[in-house]
Parts: C-alpha cells; sequence; structure tokens
C-alpha cells in the first residue's frame, strides 16, 4: 500500500507591493525622475546671465573697448583707489603723464556671478586728482573694475578682490 501525502493547504502568496524587491528595483528609476525635477525646475527658475542674445552687438561693442583701451594707453592713464569699509567710501586718485585728471570719471564694478549686484559710481576728482565717492557694503569678492571718462573716450579696466587686496591699481599699459 502506498501512502500518499496529505497536501497540506498553503497561504496565498502575499500581493507585489509587500515584498521589498520590487520597491528596491523601482528605487533607482524613481531617484532619476526626481533629479530630472529638480534640475529642470533650477534650470527654468535661475537663467545663466552670462549668455548673450547678439554676440554680432558684442563683437562690435569689443572693437570699440580696444580703442579705448588704445586711447587710454596714449593718455598713461592710472587709477590708484582704496575702499575703506569703515567709512563705506571709494578714495582714490587718477592721473595721465603723471598730472592729475580732473574730468567726470565713471567706476563700474561688476559682480563676477550676478549682475544684479553691479556697482556704478560717478565720481569728479579735484584738482589734484584725487576723488572719494560712497561705496557702502563691497561685498570680499573678484570685482571687473571698468573706468571710463565722462565722455566714454578712454577706459582703464582690471579686476580687484579687495578682501585680499587693500588697493587697487590699474594702468593703461598693465604695469
Amino acid at each position: 500500500m502506498q501512502t500518499r501525502p496529505i497536501p497540506v493547504p498553503q497561504a496565498p502568496p502575499a500581493p507585489w507591493y509587500t515584498q521589498r524587491w520590487p520597491w528596491l528595483l523601482m528605487l533607482g528609476p524613481a531617484t532619476v525622475l526626481v533629479g530630472g525635477g529638480i534640475a529642470t525646475w533650477l534650470a527654468l527658475g535661475h537663467p545663466d546671465a552670462m549668455v548673450v542674445d547678439d554676440y554680432y552687438k558684442q563683437g562690435k561693442a569689443i572693437n570699440q573697448d580696444l580703442r579705448r583701451d588704445r586711447a587710454a594707453s596714449a593718455l598713461q592713464l592710472r587709477l590708484q583707489a582704496r575702499y575703506l569699509p569703515d567709512q563705506g567710501r571709494l578714495q582714490g586718485r587718477i592721473d595721465s603723464f603723471g598730472k592729475p585728471v580732473t574730468m567726470l570719471i565713471t567706476i563700474s564694478l561688476a559682480h563676477p556671478t550676478l549682475p544684479e549686484r553691479d556697482i556704478v559710481l560717478v565720481a569728479r576728482p579735484d584738482a589734484a586728482g584725487n576723488f572719494s565717492v560712497p561705496l557702502p557694503a563691497l561685498e570680499k569678492t573678484h570685482w571687473q573694475v571698468v573706468v571710463e571718462g565722462g565722455k566714454r573716450d578712454w577706459r582703464l579696466a582690471g579686476s580687484w578682490n579687495w578682501g585680499r587686496q587693500p588697493a587697487l591699481t590699474i594702468s593703461a599699459d598693465g604695469r
């Protein structure tokens, strides 16, 4: 006589969502979707301010700037300035051939990444070429400095990190 095992009733299998493996396998694609959503939000919410719409006009402006740089070299212009944070002022001197410049000048400080933090100062040097303009709370970063004549006929350009360089000196000949 043969004995047959008596079938033991088995519990029905648990639904898939109670298992850990499907969730572990879905974790990778879900992470990619969330990361892609965050990247899209950042790209749309914070546009790149460095991109220029009209490259041709920018190229023409660069050529004009080079002419103004050459004009500054012909005048042997030199600017020396110092930021005084306790007084909230930018003080300095500008000269040409060692003699003071007394015409109106524009000093532009361009923030390296945020155009809304750019600063434009207008100064009129005295008879000795000295100027002092209010400049409250200058951020300690690497500023691009452009100094122009009142008629925009010459230009001095340089960079300045006032946290590391207390004084700024820009010469037309680069010295």
